[in-house]
């Protein structure tokens, strides 16, 4: 076979003529000697794609690392075991590019000895892409031998936030802790997706005594958030036996430590642990750690909670919890605390509605005097807290000269407010002073979710009310209106007819014909209503649901 030596500079390099694939080719070392087997000049010979290998040879730093690093990632592609001895000798090149593409072709060329071989040493390597590279290499490949398994666990804590990622995700994929004291620190990481991920291996060996110990360990003695996580992530019936670590947690001075302490405490049943809650209450600053235990809290009604609960009332965060808290607690100091915040322009939103949520529950003689006017306030969360408010106080029963007032001003607000349109048809439920003007309302309106809702109000159940059978009359309309939740209520008014009249209402024999159509309507729940009511007007009894 023609043979020739092109020469360059002070390089000799080795060049064959192309020969068919597979074929030996006689290849002489530069250097006048025979190459040794699993050299890159022998292999050369020997590989289809010689030119590859030939390129680590190559001079020049920049060029030889470009040439160097594309050679091995074709070997790890396309090579086989034969080429195992060169990226086991690469993996100890001087230049760090070239040893991460010596890992990383190991994992693609999917010889584990060779992997077992160089990789744990990579793992160690002072640069960070070279020991990513290597982990990765090694998931790939299985490796589970202990010396792998130890360098994974040296990694949880490299400086490097990716080596910590990679080695996370190789321990996971063998399922083992790896380090139980590394792991658990791991949850005082800054970056979610470190901490993320070393919770979730946690959870996965849940059962590992180390991994049990050194969690209740942190949960006991850590710091910041690897302490509060480890608490988030013990079982309720640790809570017991952390009882004295979680009274001292209260005073941590990290919040989420005093907000996870404080929400196992909640659930103490001990009078003395209740106490010291209250105590925290009175010292705590934080708003989210504040929040949890005004709701904790909240169903005692112990006078003393009412002054730690009031500086909350001004937040976003705990000053809902606060409202409620007050309300609860129903003393007129409470009460005129609450009165003063709803009236409070500056006191956001949510804190307000709480505060008209709380009045309402409360149903002092003033609550619908001071309701009925911040119907029409423009704040969203604001109205939702009134409209809750005034079904409190229907629910509980109104007062003679209030129900009339309350009826107009609740009917009248479900015509104009679509964002609340089922709560203010919750605060109607059982008004019946407001059914005149809602049976107005579902004959008028342009609003099919309007006029659904005022439909679920109708009675019609009582045969001898002539303004029963009317509804009746109104269900049977409906059954053709172009809106699913118009449809599905007019099924429901009839469903109630059937249930207390025993049969089908009088009426054409069409209205009958849609119902049976409904049965086939694209809405699985008006499909279900329009059948469960085909079936109790034909047996004259009740259906299922």
């Amino acid at each position: 076979m023609p043979m020739s030596i092109r020469t360059s500079g002070h390089t000799r390099e080795p060049v064959s003529t192309p020969c068919p694939t597979g074929a030996v080719r006689r290849v002489v070392d530069p250097s006048g000697g025979q190459p040794s087997p699993g050299s890159a000049v022998f292999l050369a010979g020997r590989c289809p794609w010689g030119w590859t290998i030939r390129s680590l040879s190559s001079c020049g730093s920049r060029r030889r690392r470009s040439r160097s690093g594309a050679a091995l990632k074709g070997l790890g592609r396309r090579g086989g075991a034969v080429h195992a001895p060169v990226l086991t000798g690469a993996a100890a090149d001087p230049e760090p590019s070239v040893r991460a593409a010596a890992a990383r072709a190991l994992g693609r060329l999917g010889v584990p000895e060779a992997g077992r071989e160089v990789l744990p040493s990579l793992m160690g390597d002072a640069d960070p892409g070279v020991r990513s590279r290597a982990c990765v290499a090694a998931t790939r490949l299985g490796l589970d031998d202990p010396p792998v398994v130890e360098a994974f666990a040296r990694l949880l804590s490299d400086p490097d936030r990716h080596v910590r990622i990679v080695a996370l995700e190789a321990l996971a994929a063998l399922g083992v802790p790896g380090d139980a004291t590394a792991l658990t620190a791991l949850l005082g990481d800054p970056d979610p997706s470190v901490w993320g991920r070393a919770r979730t291996l946690l959870y996965v060996c849940k059962d590992d005594e180390a991994v049990r110990t050194e969690v209740i360990r942190t949960a006991r003695e850590g710091a910041g958030a690897a302490r509060a996580r480890a608490l988030e992530e013990l079982p309720r019936q640790c809570t017991e036996r952390l009882v004295d670590a979680l009274l001292d947690g209260l005073r941590d001075p990290h919040p989420r430590v005093r907000l996870q302490a404080a929400r196992r405490l909640l659930r103490v049943e001990q009078p003395q642990v209740q106490d010291r809650l209250a105590e925290a209450l009175r010292t705590e600053r934080d708003p989210e750690a504040a929040a949890v235990l005004l709701r904790g809290l909240g169903d005692r009604a112990d006078g003393r909670l009412c002054d730690a609960a009031v500086p909350w009332l001004r937040d976003p965060i705990a000053g809902p919890p606060a409202a409620r808290l007050l309300g609860v607690l129903g003393t007129n100091a409470a009460a005129t605390h609450l009165r003063t915040a709803l009236a409070d322009r500056t006191v956001p939103g949510r804190a307000r509605a709480a505060c008209a949520t709380a009045i309402g529950a409360g149903g002092r003689w003033d609550a619908v005097w001071l309701l009925l006017p911040l119907l029409d306030d423009p704040d969203d969360d604001l109205r939702a807290g009134v409209l809750d408010g005034l079904e409190h106080l229907v629910e509980n029963g109104l007062r003679l000269w209030e129900r009339h007032p309350v009826a107009r001003a609740l009917a009248a607000h479900l015509a104009v407010d679509p964002r609340h349109v089922w709560r203010t048809r919750n605060a109607l439920w059982g008004l019946t002073q407001a059914l005149p003007a809602v049976r107005h309302l579902a004959d008028t309106t342009d609003s099919g979710e309007v006029r659904a809702a005022a439909l679920s109000l109708l009675d019609g159940d009582d045969a001898t009310d002539e303004h029963a059978r009317q509804d009746v009359r109104r269900f049977l309309r409906f059954l053709d209106d172009p809106h699913e939740p118009v449809r599905y209520e007019a099924v429901l008014g009839l469903r109630r007819w059937v249930d207390a009249n025993g049969s089908w209402p009088p009426g054409p024999e069409h209205h009958r014909d849609r119902l049976t159509a409904l049965t086939g309507d694209p809405s699985p729940r008006l499909r279900a209503a329009a059948t469960d009511l085909l079936a109790a007007s034909g047996t004259g009894r009740s259906g299922p649901g």
